[in-house]
């Protein structure tokens, strides 16, 4: 193939399939989760807490999502009560520890663990910080709870900020 530029063949940096589904850039966090398959039970959860147009607004927000798998570790029963309006609030409190104000890639979460001697403390929209580290070249998030959530899905851009995949839901 004359002329063939390999350059002009290769894709822009594609964001990963998340839940079998495309993840566009110019789709919003809320929109993408949306398509997730693996994400059902956070977007019910974020639409019983009433954050749908908080996440979908201009942000940007860093979204630790968790999966579906991630919502089953917990007790038998914990989503099913959480998602009771009694107990909107303390959905809130959980969802928003998920969040940090700001796009922040996972090249600079490792930047400031590496600034940090080891570790960085994110404060959450919720007020309470999380930890962040690397563990055998895995980003891993330690809550307030010392609970560990690792990161299995990196930089997926939105239109307003960015999600980070993880594998267990954050306490605060």
């Amino acid at each position: 193939m004359m002329g063939f530029s390999p350059m002009l063949a290769a894709p822009a940096l594609a964001n990963p399939m998340v839940g079998g589904a495309a993840m566009y850039p110019t789709k919003t966090i809320v929109d993408n989760a949306m398509n997730s398959k693996d994400h059902t039970t956070l977007v019910a959860a974020v639409k019983a807490a009433g954050l749908v147009d908080t996440l979908s607004g201009p942000g940007p927000f860093t979204v630790f999502a968790p999966t579906n798998e991630a919502f089953a570790k917990l007790p038998a029963g914990t989503v099913d009560t959480l998602v009771k309006p009694e107990n909107k609030a303390k959905l809130t409190s959980i969802l928003t520890y998920h969040v940090v104000a700001g796009t922040m890639t996972s090249k600079q979460i490792a930047a400031a663990i590496k600034a940090g001697g080891g570790k960085a403390m994110l404060t959450t929209v919720q007020g309470e910080p999380l930890t962040a580290t690397m563990k055998m070249g895995k980003l891993m998030l330690t809550d307030a709870k010392g609970g560990m959530s690792m990161v299995t899905i990196k930089d997926v851009m939105q239109s307003n900020g960015v999600i980070h995949v993880v594998d267990t839901v954050l306490m605060p």
